[in-house]
Parts: C-alpha cells; sequence; structure tokens
C-alpha cells in the first residue's frame, strides 16, 4: 500500500499535473504510520513504511532517467536495470529514517502532524543538499497546474512552499478523527492555500510585461539526437544546422544568439577549432554576442581537465567570458566513488574522461548585454544556489535534454526553472537542445517556447528584471520560521487533550 501511495502521489508533478493526489497520499503515509506506532516493532515497521512510499514516489517520479543509460546503449544499456532499483530505494532511505524518526515522539492528534512535516521537511532538505543535492520534485512542484499558487514561492522559496505542502496534505489524516476540533487546521490550511492562490492570481493579473529595450533574443533549437551528435560522419552537417538557424532572415535582427548546453558538435572549445571560429566570427558580426555552452580543455597542474562550459563570444568571434558548470550530475559527468565503481564496469555517461567542477555561481558582465547569470543544465535546480553577486538581470539556462528522454523529465526541467524565476524575480532565457526552449519572466510565465523535438528557434525580446522578491532578499529566513513554528507546536507543553 505504502508502495503505491508513493507512485499515486508521483502523479502530481508535471506532465499530469494531479495536485489532489499528493496531499491525500501523505495524508494516507500518517495513517499508516498510525498504524506502526500501535504495533511492537514500531521503528522498523515505520522505517519499512517510509521506504517504501519513497521507493514507489521516487519511481514513478524519476524514471525518466533510465533514458539516459540508452543514449549509448552497447556501452550503458546494462546499467540502467540496476539504477532504476538503486536510485528509487536510494533515495527511499530518506524517507525511511524520517518515519522511523517519527515514532520518536508519535502522539495522537495535530502534534504528529507537525511532527510529521518537520520530519519529512528534513528528509527533502537533505535529499537537496547531500551528496551535491537533487531537490527534484519537490513537493512544491506539485501545484504545477496553478502558476498562480507558484508566485508564493517569490515570498519563501520552493523550500517553503513545500513544507506548506507538506503540512496541508498530513493534515487530512484529521479528517478520519472524529471530533469536530481536529478538522480545524485542515480547514485552516485549505483557507491559507486558497489565499495563496488568490494573491497570486492578483500578481499575475498587474504584472507587467514589459522588455529591455535594444536587446532581441534568438534561441536555437537544433534537435540533434545524442547518437548522431557526435558522429564524425555527420559532424559538418550538425554544424552547419547551426549556423545556418542562427543566421536565418527576420525582421528584427537579433542582438544575442543563444545556443544549448554543449551544442558544437566536437568535444573541443570553438576557439581551438579554426573554422569554426571563422565562422562564429562571421555570425556575430559587429554587434551581436554568441551564447553557447561548449567543452572547455585546461592544462591544469599537469592534468588535462575537462569542464561543461559557457562561451561568451563577441564582435569578429571574440572570446568575452567563460563559465564552468560546479553543480556536475552524479554519474552522468562524475563518479562518486570513483576507484570502487571504475573497478566494476561503471563509467560517465556523458563522458567517460569525466568533468572538472568550476567555483560556483557567477555574474557576466560584457558590452552589448545586461549582466546575466549562466546556468548550464540541471543546476537551475537548486534554489537559493543560482544567483551571484552583484545581482544579474536574467538567467540563460542551457541544457541538453535529450538525455531526459520524450515527454516527462524535459516538462519537469522546466516548471523548476520557471519556479527559479518566480523565487528570484528574474526572466530566464533557456535553450535546449532537443526542447523544451523558452523566453520566462520574472512571474514564472512562459513568453515565447519551442515544443519537445521541434527543430527551429524563437526570436523574442528579453523581460525585464522585477525588483528583488522577498526571497531573493532573505533566502530561506521564513522557512525557518515555518519550521521553527512546527518544532513549537510538537512540545510546547499543554494540558489540553489533543483531539
Amino acid at each position: 500500500m505504502a508502495v503505491g501511495l508513493g507512485a499515486a502521489g508521483a502523479l502530481a508533478f508535471e506532465p499530469f499535473r494531479f495536485f489532489p493526489l499528493l496531499l491525500l497520499a501523505y495524508a494516507a503515509l500518517v495513517l499508516l504510520l498510525d498504524g506502526a506506532a500501535e504495533g511492537k516493532h514500531r521503528f522498523r515497521d515505520a522505517a519499512l513504511i517510509g521506504w517504501s512510499f519513497g521507493f514507489g514516489f521516487f519511481l514513478i517520479g524519476h524514471y525518466w532517467i533510465g533514458y539516459a543509460f540508452l543514449v549509448d546503449a552497447s556501452a550503458h544499456a546494462w546499467q540502467m536495470p540496476i539504477a532504476m532499483l538503486v536510485m528509487p530505494s536510494g533515495f527511499g532511505l530518506f524517507y525511511g529514517a524520517a518515519a522511523a524518526l517519527c515514532m520518536l515522539a508519535w502522539r495522537s492528534g495535530r502534534r504528529r502532524i507537525f511532527f510529521f512535516t518537520a520530519v519529512f521537511f528534513a528528509a527533502e532538505w537533505l535529499r537537496g543538499h547531500i551528496l551535491t543535492g537533487f531537490p527534484w520534485n519537490l513537493p512544491a512542484y506539485g501545484w504545477a497546474a496553478s502558476t498562480a499558487l507558484l508566485q508564493s514561492t517569490a515570498v519563501f522559496g520552493a523550500y517553503g512552499l513545500s513544507l506548506l505542502t507538506l503540512l496541508f496534505g498530513a493534515s487530512l489524516a484529521l479528517l478520519a478523527a472524529d471530533s469536530d476540533r481536529a478538522k480545524f487546521l485542515p480547514t485552516a490550511l485549505a483557507l491559507l492555500f486558497l489565499g495563496l492562490w488568490a494573491g497570486g492570481e492578483l500578481r499575475l493579473a498587474y504584472g507587467p510585461e514589459a522588455s529591455v529595450p535594444d536587446v532581441r533574443l534568438r534561441i536555437v533549437q537544433p534537435s540533434t539526437s545524442q547518437i548522431e551528435k557526435y558522429d564524425p560522419d555527420k559532424l559538418a552537417q550538425n554544424w552547419r544546422r547551426l549556423i545556418d538557424l542562427s543566421a536565418g532572415a527576420t525582421e528584427r535582427p537579433p542582438t544575442h544568439i543563444i545556443w544549448p548546453e554543449a551544442a558544437p558538435p566536437f568535444f573541443a572549445p570553438i576557439d581551438q577549432v579554426p573554422q569554426a571560429l571563422d565562422e562564429v566570427a562571421k555570425l556575430a558580426d559587429d554587434s551581436r554576442l554568441l551564447l553557447t555552452g561548449e567543452v572547455r580543455i585546461a592544462e591544469e597542474g599537469g592534468q588535462r581537465r575537462f569542464y561543461n562550459s559557457f562561451g561568451v563570444f563577441g564582435p569578429h568571434g571574440k572570446v568575452l567570458a567563460t563559465y564552468d558548470k560546479f553543480h556536475l550530475v552524479p554519474f552522468g559527468e562524475y563518479l562518486p566513488l570513483s576507484g570502487i565503481l571504475r573497478s566494476l564496469g561503471f563509467s560517465e555517461i556523458a563522458a567517460d574522461t569525466g568533468f572538472s567542477a568550476g567555483p560556483g555561481p557567477k555574474t557576466i558582465s560584457v558590452p552589448g548585454t545586461p549582466p546575466f547569470g549562466p546556468l548550464i543544465c540541471y543546476e537551475v535546480i537548486f534554489p537559493n544556489e543560482v544567483a551571484a553577486q552583484p545581482r544579474p538581470a536574467w538567467f540563460v539556462n542551457l541544457t541538453d535534454d535529450s538525455w531526459f528522454g520524450p515527454n516527462t523529465g524535459p516538462m519537469q526541467h522546466l516548471l523548476i526553472a520557471r519556479v527559479r524565476a518566480i523565487e528570484e524575480g528574474l526572466p530566464i532565457a533557456r535553450a535546449a537542445n532537443s526542447g523544451i526552449s523558452a523566453v520566462i519572466d520574472g512571474y514564472g510565465r512562459i513568453r515565447a517556447r519551442l515544443p519537445l523535438g521541434m527543430r527551429g528557434v524563437i526570436d523574442a525580446d528579453l523581460p525585464t528584471a522585477l525588483p528583488p522578491t522577498l526571497f531573493a532578499r532573505f533566502g530561506n529566513v521564513i522557512l525557518l520560521l515555518f519550521f521553527a513554528m512546527c518544532i513549537v507546536v510538537v512540545f510546547w507543553p499543554s494540558r489540553m487533550r489533543n483531539p
């Protein structure tokens, strides 16, 4: 039952959007833990229930990861069944540990709801930070069906909305009690979320749609499959596709051309491929900028290192700035416990050599563009870790979601990027190799997009930045107040009988 509940809860996320299932799944999990608390082996039973819930939740919510192992099937397909069992099993340990910890102070009534919320929120926080973290499908993203409700992340961030979502869902377990007083908490929380939705609708209704003058974006979506991308026989064809899409005629010529992550079809920086650099110089002309992902190779300390990089090419192909990805994908771009796993035949999916990590977030300021923050692939999924100082005026998110399969993964990734835009109040220009490329404003609204699998370009203006949001100014301060409130309610002494 716990496995099924977790799997059902995962259907709240993109592309399904059945958000009531997530709330009901949390409520049912509370009731299952009530049963565990009455048994002789409460800690063991609770741990098994929590782990099983997590296994179902992560198996369905993250099933799309399996597609990455099929890109180079001859080398990695054998790893897919292992990964698809080990991954949800490992993430399930966070929920198993949380459920067991709940038994330390599990009491009937409202207090267990707040304790459940605090402990499971702590598990979500740890999941997003341990071993570089993977905060994908946080409870907040279960509200994908409502852009209005997601506006609340501008105040307390995705983690704050996740805590409230856990509390709301868990509180529904109180509806199973006979006491009318028990129904107060879920009713109050329902009204709170109704208020968050109404406030978000007002924010969207009065949110301006202004654009930055003299900035015209061209986002290129080449839709080149991973299997063909580095095929020597198709290298010239793939490169020509990028150039032709970028140079296409339009009424308003672009000032910024944006290519996806690792867009050039050769495993070397553009400035080390003379013919390619010549064509980039022609493309940039006298006034344009090319923003692109590329592989950077550097000799450091007598070692040859590879970086998943972001390059800015100015007029005549001059390299104006570079940025190296710092949040690397485990097993994709680097191998944890590499000595042990390599001996067992495992290797990185994206590059057998592995990538090195850059120093961290960066604001790039170059002539001809408002200062921007580069984000490569899943770096955009980390709340409060995307903006450097000085504050950028926009983000450029380069990604290659062809690794993520044909539907679920890319749609979830896009939603997460939209929430980052809302949190920071900053627009995002998103270039994805196979989609979904988009221009997102500071309210998380999509101004323009190209769907999955379509080859083409987006020509669009750059939305203006909003003033710093409360979340951008204070980070997780409000979240900490929510968390402290849960702990106070659990341990506050009271002579009243808890319904």
